[in-house]
């Protein structure tokens, strides 16, 4: 008789990290054709999820950051022990993320050591964050055998895409692609340490239509605002589709850009992980931590003192490390881009 090998990944907070642990979840299969992998990932990265082929099932939970939802946690491990998971990968360092796995009685619940979590992990990795610097790195090796690295093998990833979704959203919000597209995604979740300046995005987006450019502007409702600036300085050649898509459905419209600026940000992993031409601007963060995992991305940072000093704001008070890029220079680094 056939045990199924049923593993649970309990998935990072932030859309980027979930795209980076897509390599993760591949190394898993590539190691382990057999393995059913379900993910348990907060609700609105249903429609990511649901674009990666190796993810079986998508248990969608709703606890918040700043709390420990006890009663939640509790009910959901006790309902997932009928699902017989075989071991439990806990990709955030939090305590708290390791309580579902271990009320779920998952006999091996595997992740680094995080906020001290011996009991909760019964298979502690320690992190080496000198030897393995990059994010994307770091979740791979957690699917070695303890003591053991997967350094050398390749990180492969990629959304599954369906031209039937993509209709369905181009239809959706009336948009036409006729002339080349470039899409910006000016907004990022974790403050405004990392986000280059809405004039800066305009005067590179109003170029590009100068030139016979469609621009989209995407980004989730929360960059509605910075998002109407832009429009309205570019003009009426630019779509501002902030806060008008789920998280899948601006998967599928990226699939269609012919180019991508961006923040560090999660749409920025996902441009990156479609292999798009992308330049991704990083200020507060680490291009070398957290770097666009694709030939085609290039990095614009300034390497300031203090920086990356992943503040969400600047505590210096003057945003150097984005203001310094000014938009020539992504203009010629994207038109140089788009020529080779």
């Amino acid at each position: 008789m056939r045990v199924e090998l049923r593993l649970l990944i309990v998935a990072p907070s932030w859309v980027g990290d979930m795209m980076m642990a897509q390599s993760l979840l591949k190394m898993l299969k590539y190691r382990q054709p057999q393995a059913i992998i379900d993910v348990l990932a907060p609700a609105g990265f249903s429609g990511l999820l649901q674009r990666m082929t190796e993810v079986n099932g998508i248990i969608a939970h709703d606890f918040k950051h700043n709390r420990l939802d006890w009663r939640a946690r509790y009910r959901l491990g006790k309902q997932l022990r009928a699902h017989h998971y075989r071991q439990a990968i806990v990709l955030p360092n939090s305590w708290k993320s390791a309580l579902v796995p271990f009320w779920a009685k998952i006999p091996q619940r595997t992740g680094y050591v995080g906020e001290w979590r011996y009991g909760l992990l019964n298979d502690i990795r320690v992190l080496d964050k000198v030897l393995v610097r990059q994010t994307v790195q770091q979740y791979v090796n957690l699917a070695a055998d303890p003591n053991n690295s997967l350094n050398k093998l390749p990180f492969l990833r990629h959304p599954k895409l369906s031209p039937a979704k993509v209709d369905h959203v181009l239809q959706r919000l009336q948009l036409t692609r006729t002339r080349p597209l470039l899409i910006l995604c000016p907004g990022a979740e974790y403050g405004p340490a990392k986000q280059w300046s809405a004039e800066y995005f305009a005067i590179v987006g109003k170029r590009k239509t100068e030139q016979g450019w469609q621009v989209w502007l995407l980004g989730s409702a929360k960059d509605a605002v910075i998002g109407a600036k832009i429009a309205a300085l570019i003009g009426d050649s630019c779509v501002n589709l902030c806060g008008e898509t789920q998280l899948g459905e601006a998967v599928d419209l990226l699939s269609l850009a012919d180019a991508v600026i961006s923040n560090d940000s999660g749409l920025m992993h996902v441009a990156a992980a479609l292999d798009k031409p992308l330049i991704a601007i990083y200020g507060s963060s680490d291009a070398g931590k957290t770097p666009p995992l694709s030939s085609a991305a290039k990095i614009m940072e300034v390497g300031l003192e203090c920086s990356p000093c992943f503040q969400r704001t600047c505590r210096l008070q003057h945003y150097n490390c984005l203001r310094e890029i000014k938009p020539q220079q992504v203009l010629y680094l994207l038109n140089t881009m788009l020529e080779k």
